[in-house]
């Protein structure tokens, strides 16, 4: 099955040289960032980074995420190594990286079994590798109660006290899709904890990235009264009370009218990275295309697939 993914990762890379939008805040010009040339599969999500910018990790997915893998590259001498499906990936559905601060420890989430003999897959659950000395990644573990329960849990981001935010969908949230906190004390992750009664409500919130040191917090939500359409991303600041402000949209910079949600913040540039559906393409043309021409009409970047962007975030970390 690994060799299989790998070999499907290499067809879907493009013909073309994708065209990856960064957008400034504050001119709100797009132009293309070199460094992520990398990213030329097909439906891509999901992105995370170590602290020295040196590696990365995102998800590569089928058109109906039936198939979905981690995929990592590394930067050698200013280049990017040609991205490969993670050792313990490629078997069953694996999604959502996210690196601990030390760079030892990478959580993600899988509907793997519990044990490593089984077959028959499960919810979504939260699991995390380690890396040996060496640099190489261990067998994933599930992260067990009371993190992970018998429904999905979705999208770990981590404070540097070690606190880990996540996504549930089921029981536990006041509504669709919640967000949660499980503190980390005495070496143990505590019983979760709705983040929020002014960011959760009986709609959906999701895909939460929080800051290091837990002083913002960025989440997707989805067809709000102030949205532009579908998902988009809002940011809230922890008040001196510990209390959270009400989420404030992003804005046109950040959002579209279509999905837009995975969060990571590198916070050594105070960059935003996230996932768009947004879809540039048109239906008009003056002329009939030729088959070169319709194919990339067709594989524009913007095409209604999950892609990748970054967008500056210094702005909204100024308080």
């Amino acid at each position: 099955m690994r060799i299989w993914l790998s070999i499907l990762c290499l067809v879907l890379v493009h013909h073309f040289h994708a065209q990856v939008n960064f957008t400034s805040q504050k001119s709100g010009k797009n132009s293309k960032p070199d460094e992520l040339n990398l990213f030329k599969f097909a439906n891509v999500r999901d992105f995370a980074m170590n602290k020295w910018g040196t590696e990365v990790y995102f998800s590569v997915q089928s058109a109906g995420s039936e198939i979905s893998a981690i995929v990592w590259s590394k930067k050698k001498k200013g280049k990017w190594s040609a991205p490969e499906v993670i050792s313990f990936s490629g078997k069953f559905n694996d999604l959502e990286p996210f690196l601990s601060l030390d760079n030892t420890r990478l959580y993600f989430v899988s509907n793997r079994p519990l044990s490593k003999t089984g077959t028959q897959t499960k919810d979504f659950d939260i699991w995390y590798c380690e890396r040996n000395p060496a640099g190489n990644w261990g067998e994933p573990r599930n992260l067990g109660a009371p993190v992970n329960s018998s429904e999905n849990e979705f999208y770990p981001s981590l404070a540097k006290n070690g606190n880990l935010y996540f996504t549930n969908d089921g029981k536990r949230s006041k509504g669709k899709d919640d967000i949660f906190v499980c503190a980390f004390k005495d070496g143990k992750y505590c019983s979760p904890v709705s983040v929020s009664d002014s960011i959760n409500t009986v709609g959906y919130e999701f895909n939460a990235f929080i800051g290091p040191d837990e002083d913002y917090i960025i989440f997707t939500g989805y067809n709000k009264p102030d949205g532009l359409g579908s998902g988009d991303l809002y940011i809230s600041y922890r008040k001196k009370d510990s209390t959270w402000t009400q989420p404030k949209h992003m804005g046109e910079a950040f959002n579209s009218k279509q999905m837009d949600y995975c969060p990571f913040v590198d916070e050594s540039t105070k960059t935003l990275y996230f996932t768009s559906k947004r879809n540039n393409t048109s239906a008009e043309f003056e002329k009939n295309l030729t088959t070169e021409e319709l194919l990339d009409a067709i594989n524009v970047y913007a095409n209604g697939q999950s892609r990748l962007y970054k967008v500056s975030l210094r702005d909204w970390l100024k308080r």
